[in-house]
């Protein structure tokens, strides 16, 4: 009986010190089970959109999973302590294509600026390259980039003027007929060009200065119209610009004009030989009034019948009765002054005159 009442009392021992231990692991379970479900919000960040996502995971990618969220082998994600959660920002890889100076290559990035890509690349983009878009600009997917070398110069260098056809038409000869008269010469000139070039090819010329040191020579011909088949070939052809001797020498005029012509010579009174210019009276050097034609103009007259060619003059005498639009031409003998008497005249003027005498009549 002693026994019994023994082991009675040593049995509620027991069950006290178990009621004892198995009190803190109920409170260590549910201490455990209380950590292991708690929940965390998390804030994801992906381009535009913006997803709140509660979970008791703690590992960003299984958020990223749960959440709907796929990511591709170039995309990444970060991660920070946010006001309102933990901030997932996810990071889309995007393949940039440059051309750089011909040579294509591509690039991942993640939305830096452009030139922080180039910068990170080694591509130059500073002074003498052209980039297709501005530097500041974000980065994109499918962004594709030129990055050029520019280089210009200037470069000077002798190179030929080429020479024009020039057209005269010839009533006397057969409609058609063509005959030269003055074979074209190219000219020569120092040229002065800003040269550009791209990538290593020139892509634009653009001259500054030509200095013309050998004037081209124009190829002259004669076309037929059949106008005036049996007219005198011994006469000057004259038309677009140009005038064509018997002898085939071309002379080119700039204008022409209609004067009244009257005839004079030295071999009468008052007459010294020499002209108001200082020269020698001569067939060829005419009288005119040098206000309306300067003193060393070359012409070459023709009456307005086409009857008389008097042909090259220089204006290099005047006389009293010289105004306005009226020339005195010289001829060797009275005889010949009588003949001509007083003409309408058709006058070309040749341009600019090459004066060989006296030059104290200009001062």
């Amino acid at each position: 009986m002693q026994r019994l009442i023994a082991f009675v009392k040593e049995k509620k021992k027991w069950l006290k010190r178990g009621a004892a231990c198995a009190v803190p692991l109920v409170l260590l379970v549910l201490t455990l089970s209380q950590t292991a479900f708690a929940q965390i919000t998390y804030v994801i960040t992906d381009g535009d959109q913006v997803t709140v996502h509660t979970t008791s995971a703690s590992d960003p990618a299984r958020v990223l999973h749960e959440a709907g969220f796929r990511l591709d082998a170039d995309d990444t994600y970060t991660t920070q302590a946010g006001t309102e959660g933990t901030e997932i920002t996810v990071r889309r890889g995007q393949i940039i294509t440059i051309d750089n100076c011909g040579v294509r290559l591509q690039a991942s990035s993640y939305g830096e600026p452009l030139e922080e890509l180039l910068a990170r690349l080694e591509v130059p983009a500073g002074d003498g390259y052209q980039v297709s878009q501005p530097l500041d600009t974000q980065t994109y997917d499918g962004m594709q980039v030129s990055v050029k070398w520019v280089v210009e110069e200037e470069q000077t260098y002798t190179g030929e003027v080429p020479f024009e056809t020039v057209y005269c038409d010839a009533p006397t000869m057969a409609l058609g007929e063509e005959k030269v008269v003055t074979e074209g010469k190219a000219g020569e000139a120092l040229y002065t060009d800003r040269v550009t070039y791209v990538n290593g090819e020139e892509s634009r010329r653009e001259n500054l200065k030509t200095e013309v040191t050998a004037e081209p020579v124009d190829r002259v011909v004669l076309r037929g119209t059949g106008e005036d088949l049996d007219g005198d070939k011994n006469r000057p052809i004259i038309g677009n610009g140009l005038i064509v001797l018997p002898t085939g020498e071309v002379l080119t005029y700039t204008h022409a004009d209609q004067y009244w012509a009257t005839a004079y010579t030295s071999w009468v009174a008052d007459c010294t030989g020499t002209t108001a210019t200082g020269t020698q009276a001569r067939v060829g050097a005419i009288a005119v009034d040098p206000t309306v034609i300067p003193y060393g103009t070359r012409m070459f007259i023709v009456t307005n019948d086409g009857e008389y060619v008097y042909g090259v003059a220089t204006a290099e005498d005047c006389g009293g009765g010289i105004k306005g639009n009226h020339v005195d031409l010289f001829f060797n003998t009275v005889e010949e002054c009588y003949q001509f008497g007083v003409r309408d005249c058709i006058i070309y003027f040749l341009g600019d005159a090459d004066w060989q005498g006296d030059t104290d009549w200009q001062e």
